[in-house]
């Protein structure tokens, strides 16, 4: 069951930019994560009381999971929405947060003192052309400006709190973890709501799907397996599977939507997974 983590993770994981596309034209950016952190917070809070599940002994290891939380959710997830609410296409924002791979890989030498081999390398380079021919057709047009900043925060983010909690808290209670993770990004969220939006919400049906989906699947489906893998693999081995991202989003946008596959971006979906393989398949 466990060899199926990694690609239920990746499912999992694309269908979040379905659900903000679902849901972004009815909330603000981040209005709408701060809904979303705060409802997962009031779902797992009596689950974690009425489990008794384990809370961390250790303070460091408290202010840890929140700084892991802050980076994974409230800046990752935040520099995402921002980027696709303010025009930026989901197609460059992929493409910017997809070179997360290749920056873990840069990092992970000295940080967590991992290897990357020869073959591990080349299998980053072919990710990121995968990704870059699976999104070439909906680069759009236009001066981008600003609308790169929150994306390019979101990969820095992203990148950071996958190799912070590899090396400061790889495991925890996904229960209590989760807590502690998405309270102060709720706090964080909130901050900068009050700050620079108006917290309007347009309550239709699509927002709800959307929501719904985005705090049960993403928040405590994906964000678990993504934990899991954190806890039980290297941060470049599971900084590979995000290059499954695009293509697999780009599949469930086709079966959702009816958006069109070129030849070029099934060519990119084969490159990527090849270039994930060579990532994770053990050394002989």
């Amino acid at each position: 069951m466990q060899r199926a983590y990694p690609l239920l993770f990746v499912f999992l994981w694309s269908t979040g930019f379905i659900g903000a596309k679902f849901g972004l034209p009815h909330a603000e950016p981040l209005s709408f994560l701060l809904t979303r952190y705060c409802l997962v917070v009031a779902l797992m809070l009596p689950v974690a009381l009425a489990t008794r599940a384990p809370w961390p002994r250790d303070p460091q290891q408290w202010l840890h999971i929140a700084v892991s939380g802050l980076l994974v959710h409230a800046l990752y997830l935040g520099g995402v929405f921002v980027a696709i609410g303010h025009g930026l296409p989901a197609g460059i924002t992929a493409l910017v947060v997809g070179m997360q791979p290749l920056l873990t890989a840069c990092s992970a030498g000295w940080l967590l003192g991992e290897k990357v081999s020869g073959r591990q390398w080349g299998g980053l380079a072919m990710g990121f052309v995968g990704v870059a021919l699976v999104v070439s057709g909906k680069l759009g047009d236009g001066a981008l400006g600003p609308m790169l900043l929150p994306a390019l925060v979101a990969l820095l983010a992203i990148t950071a709190g996958t190799l912070y909690q590899k090396r400061f808290c790889a495991r925890f209670d996904l229960r209590t973890g989760a807590l502690i993770q998405f309270v102060p990004s709720a706090i964080v969220t909130g901050i900068a709501v009050a700050l620079f939006e108006d917290y309007r919400i347009d309550w239709s049906g699509e927002f709800l799907f959307a929501l719904g989906w985005l705090v049960l699947v993403l928040s405590l489906g994906a964000i678990s397996l993504l934990n899991l893998l954190i806890r039980k693999g290297s941060a470049v081995n599971v900084a590979s599977l995000f290059y499954l991202t695009p293509p697999t989003t780009a599949l469930i946008a086709w079966a959702v939507f009816g958006e069109t596959l070129t030849p070029v971006a099934v060519l990119g979906m084969a490159v990527a997974v090849g270039g994930v393989y060579l990532v994770a398949r053990p050394a002989k």
